[in-house]
């Protein structure tokens, strides 16, 4: 079977983590951006893990000017249960399918990968990371995952400019903006700690489009995406180099 080529029908997706494991196409998709399952080029699940995780025991959605932070432990219920439950749903998905699955460990992601090749309409692998993962594990992943789906590597926008060339090289098809991280002091008066998560917002788009601009003039495949909240946001994006552009919490409004 040939590999199969990474060519979008139109330059905008879900980011991974927004709208769950396969599109709801009883539901239209609302947004400032679009109204229509038509208007996406590709459809991209909730992040997958080989076996199942557990939301976190304290999840928080804590709000800052300009954005949110959100902890939750990314919980799915594994990547064979979410095999058998959603894999008829993908097929039958109006829009090809990108699967997003949580790279961390090298031979399991190879297990992954292997499993989802042959299923119908799954466009790509979406391949993410834990923070601070050493760049070595994060290429072998790249390098033991290859095969007839195009790669499309998930990367912190401090990574993209310094580790992104060596991806490409590695054989990834492209390169897609990882959801930042921050922390802020947790909500519950009684705790002292401070609350990691993912932060998204409007206030992030500065920041990434500087980091689309600067890969495509490198020569970077790159996926835009972090704080795209407005048309004018996706078209900055395109207009600086980007491939395709992601949008993540502006579909949940």
């Amino acid at each position: 079977m040939d590999k199969y080529d990474l060519i979008f029908r139109t330059p905008l997706m879900n980011a991974a983590g927004t709208l769950g494991f396969a599109p709801e196409t009883r539901t239209a998709v609302k947004s400032s951006l679009r109204g229509s399952w038509d208007d996406f080029g590709a459809f991209i699940t909730n992040p997958i893990s080989l076996r199942p995780r557990f939301p976190t025991v304290k999840p928080e959605l804590i709000e800052y000017p300009g954005g949110f932070l959100l902890h939750s432990g990314l919980p799915n219920p594994g990547l064979s249960s979410t095999v058998g439950k959603y894999a008829s749903r993908w097929a039958a998905a109006p829009i090809p399918v990108i699967i997003h699955l949580m790279a961390d460990r090298p031979d399991e992601t190879f297990r992954m990968v292997y499993r989802l090749e042959g299923l119908e309409n799954i466009a790509a692998i979406e391949l993410g990371f834990a923070p601070l993962l050493a760049q070595d594990i994060i290429l072998m992943a790249v390098e033991k995952s290859l095969g007839e789906l195009p790669l499309i590597v998930n990367l912190p926008i401090e990574q993209v400019l310094t580790l992104g060339p060596q991806v490409i090289q590695a054989g990834a098809a492209a390169i897609s903006l990882a959801i930042p991280r921050g922390a802020l002091p947790s909500l519950n008066a009684d705790d002292k700690s401070l609350v990691s998560g993912r932060l998204y917002g409007p206030s992030l788009f500065p920041q990434s489009l500087e980091v689309v601009h600067n890969a495509a003039r490198l020569g970077l495949p790159i996926i835009g995406g972090c704080g795209v909240y407005q048309k004018a946001d996706a078209d900055a994006m395109l207009a600086a180099g980007a491939l395709a552009v992601q949008v993540d919490t502006v579909l949940w409004t």
